[in-house]
């Protein structure tokens, strides 16, 4: 059997920031069960840098190891 977390919350919350502790932005990576079995997090969004406006596109998948069915 597949490797499941029930004490895993619905979501978290990224937050992306630089090695000096500026924040650029936070995005919410929800729960999800991905089309190849594993569950875990996923989140997509854009950031901006503080300095200048710059976008950044952002898209990250966060995987139980082991949960793959």
């Amino acid at each position: 059997m597949a490797k499941r977390d029930t004490d895993a919350p619905p979501a978290l919350v990224l937050e992306f920031k630089t090695a000096s502790g500026e924040v650029w932005g936070t995005l919410t990576a929800e729960a999800r069960e991905f089309k190849t079995g594993s569950v875990g997090f996923y989140a997509n969004g854009k950031i901006k840098n503080p300095k200048n406006g710059f976008p950044y596109q952002i898209g990250t998948n966060i995987i139980l190891i082991g949960s793959k069915e």
